[in-house]
């Protein structure tokens, strides 16, 4: 992908609330920026080239990394209100007052919060593989998922091969395919997310997950448009959580991909970006009344 924008964009620095976030920016300056808010043990290497160079023609792309994450400085909180208003630091520090949000994981549960907190900021927003507070089976991962994440030291970026895709022969063609794109950077590469790092957001990930008495009470007040994308069989966050969102907020719709796992939208690129454009260019007009 040596033509890619994500993959050529210079990593720039912004201090502010006494962090200095990395982040890359690159895209079309039309309408509200496209903030991307990424995943567990993802840095600024991983957001995938691919999505990000083909919605870049027709708008901002904003790709960061939070507080305690990779090149950028700070500690990592350990819950994800207060990841969410480092990332509503970062976003007010470039001076933007509205932006659209793709957020996918544990990031969809930051963005949750963003839209929630700040509905004056957030316009649109797209949440990949995640689920409410208190959703099933997220308080604890299974053994055996839990385990994958601890492969990096042997794996390097294959680690993500099991824990984004399905086990069938397509959707691992499809991850290599993936690997291959998140490896194309060469220069100035993202440091890797630290151990404290990792120690603080599992911990924040467990408290968002724990049971809860009205446990989704809290989406009605989301009353952005919400996107809600997964794989058919997310192991990381269960796909009946992604329905729980569809459910239970105002005004979400709903995207479910076939034969993919926690990372759906890195397997069928053209499909998701193609249905993200489409959510996020929607005018007021195109709505029946």
């Amino acid at each position: 992908m040596t033509d890619s924008l994500a993959t050529s964009a210079p990593t720039q620095f912004l201090e502010t609330g006494g962090t200095r976030f990395a982040y890359r920016r690159f895209g079309t300056p039309a309408g509200p920026p496209l903030v991307f808010i990424q995943h567990f043990m993802g840095n600024l290497d991983n957001f995938d080239p691919a999505i990000s160079d083909a919605l870049a023609p027709g708008r901002e792309i904003v790709l960061f990394d939070n507080a305690g994450v990779g090149s950028s400085t700070g500690t990592a909180p350990d819950t994800v209100a207060a990841m969410a208003a480092d990332a509503g630091s970062f976003i007010d520090g470039l001076g933007l007052t509205t932006v659209d949000l793709l957020a996918h994981s544990m990031g969809g549960e930051v963005g949750q919060m963003i839209a929630l907190n700040r509905p004056d900021l957030v316009r649109r927003v797209v949440l990949v593989g995640t689920g409410p507070q208190a959703g099933d089976g997220m308080a604890q991962q299974a053994p055996e998922v839990a385990t994958l994440f601890t492969k990096w030291d042997e794996l390097g970026e294959d680690m993500w091969l099991p824990i984004m895709f399905s086990p069938s022969k397509e959707s691992q063609a499809a991850g290599r395919a993936f690997i291959r794109r998140i490896t194309a950077r060469t220069e100035n590469r993202d440091i890797p997310v630290s151990d404290e790092t990792k120690v603080a957001h599992r911990a924040a990930a467990r408290a968002w997950g724990a049971p809860a008495a009205s446990r989704f009470d809290y989406l009605s007040g989301i009353a952005q448009p919400v996107l809600v994308v997964n794989g058919s069989h997310d192991i990381v966050i269960p796909t009946i959580n992604s329905y729980h969102l569809y459910q239970h907020l105002p005004n979400a719709e709903l995207m479910l991909l076939p034969d993919s796992n926690h990372g759906s939208h890195f397997q069928y690129v053209a499909r998701f970006v193609r249905r993200v454009v489409d959510f996020l260019d929607i005018q007021p007009h195109d709505a029946v009344t």
